[in-house]
């Protein structure tokens, strides 16, 4: 297991409601509800500590855990941050990252799939690249417009006059994706601009 010794010190609730989302700290690491390791992880916050109200803080580790502490609770573990004039904790330390990649093959088949797999092993290593879940679906040769606007959009169903932003306009890619906080996808026959500039 790899780990990094650092100089720490924990923080009340009070100091945890002054932290912003940027502020690097160390909360316990828990990699999923069965395993709790006997040393720290680093993690932020999911929203600013001004807006604790009562409940516990939520952090999140980054390896995508998240945790509900509980600062003044003396039974956790709390929530510490690097400070030279503490104690020295153990952090977990990132032994690499797990990269989810939806790969477009254009006109894909088993064979073509393989060598992709054969050349990414021979870059990073045999033991490196690994198929966890594989999925192979025949991809329409259609394009959409993707859009995002207002969940609560104005009542004009005119397109000048909505508030909206083009996304993509490749179907496969939706399903990856998520919409902005108060936004929702709309989804339109893919049309090509038509230049009505006129010309000389």
């Amino acid at each position: 297991m790899n780990t990094e010794k650092v100089t720490a010190r924990r923080l009340t609730s009070e100091e945890v409601s002054e932290l912003g989302l940027q502020e690097e700290i160390f909360v316990s690491a828990e990699l999923d509800d069965l395993l709790s390791l006997d040393c720290f992880a680093p993690a932020f916050l999911t929203k600013p500590g001004k807006y604790f109200d009562g409940g516990s803080f939520i952090a999140r580790t980054i390896f995508g855990k998240e945790i509900h502490v509980l600062p003044d609770n003396a039974e956790e573990r709390g929530i510490w941050v690097a400070d030279e004039v503490g104690e020295e904790i153990e952090v977990l330390q990132s032994a690499g990252v797990l990269l989810n990649l939806a790969l477009f093959v254009p006109n894909g088949n088993k064979e073509s799939l393989e060598s992709l797999y054969t050349a990414a092993r021979e870059a990073f290593g045999a033991g490196i690249v690994q198929r966890w879940n594989e999925e192979v679906v025949a991809v329409p040769d259609v394009k959409v417009d993707l859009f995002e606007e207002p969940a609560r959009g104005r009542k004009s169903t005119s397109g000048q006059n909505r508030d909206r932003r083009a996304l993509d306009i490749y179907p496969t890619r939706v399903r990856f994706m998520e919409p902005s906080t108060g936004w929702k996808f709309i989804v339109e026959p893919h049309h090509e601009p038509i230049d009505d500039t006129p010309t000389i």
